[in-house]
């Protein structure tokens, strides 16, 4: 497998050796993660989306905190320190599991071993899995093609791209995924009763929700790119020349986090309505377009090249999805959508000065302890989040002032 996808690794002492190492210590995360979503699943059909949602994050929490820790004590007792992430991905796996573990039993859940092929419910959902599968297959393959390419560029460029696809994940799991999951079983209600006008109206709701959460968080990541790598992997082997390219692989990610992020809310309304392969058609293109764009501007770019293409791709997949979706359903409000999108930008405008201001103010802090550093960074993204807020909520967006409701109202409680 290791030669397969990363054959350069074989021209360097013991690499493709100690990823073999790596790939057998990661084995039962799919085990994890296959679980996990199952789990998911069951859940939102139960109506109960928080832990769902939030179990993603667990799993980028766990892998980071579990595997920087574990980096840093393996040494210690003659193993790589690299092999620390690898069992910290595993254990990102099972928190991400055993997270919902609790809230399955809650709702009256009781596993049974029993295999029924016939069973209609379960018929149906391997007939939805095909179009699913395929897309997903697209995915894999363009995480192949990225991985290929990535072995041939410079020492590390491998784990620098890993790490910054990790860190913008959090975001995504944060934001995308959860509106998406929230989203779905409103959307699939409305289209099973040919309910379209509140589907659009439901479906523009929860896109302005996804760039209202999203925007500030590309912002942040492109402007604290250097102090958020520094602060969790900036030890031991891990340079501040590996510091500056995992930055700047975390900024050209962070380009394409909204596209990212609005694909999984998008993807859910074709599943919807019974329009499958459109999602499909756009899983191969991204691949078409994704080599392209590699290949064209590997040689200059190195590593770059590949979260840029990403970026790219994300972004291309955003505008193909919708153009598609706006002529399958008749079209939605997209009066609507870019009202809310002046109220962001210009809110974002906002948070961007404010953020770059203090940033270089408190430059010199991220320079001194981790303690000292980790204060500051959290101080500025404190500062960034409120002025953020205040100008969107001064400018009446009224997918935020309905969240402020909601938790004014549990808080009433």
């Amino acid at each position: 497998i290791v030669a397969l996808l990363a054959p350069d690794f074989a021209s360097v002492g013991g690499k493709a050796e100690l990823t073999s190492t790596m790939t057998v210590i990661m084995m039962p995360f799919l085990l994890f993660i296959s679980l996990a979503a199952v789990v998911m699943g069951i859940l939102n059909t139960k109506n109960r989306f928080f832990i769902p949602a939030l179990a993603s994050s667990f799993f980028n929490l766990g892998s980071i905190i579990g595997g920087t820790t574990l980096a840093f004590l393996l040494p210690k007792y003659g193993h790589p320190a690299i092999v620390g992430m690898a069992f910290g991905t595993l254990i990102g796996g099972f928190l991400q599991l055993g997270v919902q573990l609790p809230v399955l039993k809650n709702v009256g859940f009781r596993f049974t071993p029993v295999l029924n092929i016939a069973d209609p419910g379960l018929r149906r959902v391997l007939k939805l899995m095909i179009p699913a599968t395929i897309g997903l297959s697209a995915t894999q393959i363009n995480i192949f093609i990225n991985t290929n390419f990535a072995s041939s560029c410079a020492e590390g460029s491998v784990s620098w791209l890993n790490y910054a696809f990790r860190l913008v994940q959090l975001p995504i799991g944060l934001f995308g995924v959860a509106i998406s999951i929230a989203a779905l079983p409103v959307l699939a209600r409305q289209a099973s009763t040919n309910n379209l006008a509140q589907m659009r109206t439901t479906f523009v709701s929860s896109l302005t929700m996804v760039f209202c959460l999203t925007v500030p968080a590309t912002i942040g990541l492109i402007i604290l790119a250097d102090p958020i790598i520094r602060i969790i992997f900036e030890r031991g082997a891990f340079t501040a020349a590996d510091t500056r390219a995992t930055a700047i692989a975390l900024s050209l990610y962070g380009v394409g986090l909204f596209a990212y992020s609005a694909n999984k809310v998008i993807v859910p309304v074709y599943y919807a309505i019974n329009a499958t392969r459109y999602p499909v058609i756009a899983s191969f293109l991204a691949i078409g377009f994704n080599v392209l764009i590699i290949i064209n501007t590997i040689e200059y770019f190195q590593h770059r090249a590949i979260a840029l293409s990403t970026s790219a791709v994300m972004i291309i997949n955003f505008l193909f999805l919708m153009v598609v979706l706006y002529r399958r359903i008749d079209g939605f409000s997209l009066r609507n959508l870019m009202a809310g999108l002046l109220k962001i930008a210009t809110s974002a405008v906002v948070m961007t000065f404010v953020l770059l201001f203090f940033y270089n103010f408190f430059s010199a802090q991220f320079h001194r302890s981790i303690l000292h550093q980790i204060s500051f960074l959290l101080l500025l993204i404190f500062l960034s989040a409120t002025s953020y807020i205040a100008v969107l909520h001064l400018l009446g967006l009224q997918e935020l002032n309905d969240i402020i409701t909601k938790i004014r109202a549990r808080m009433a409680r």
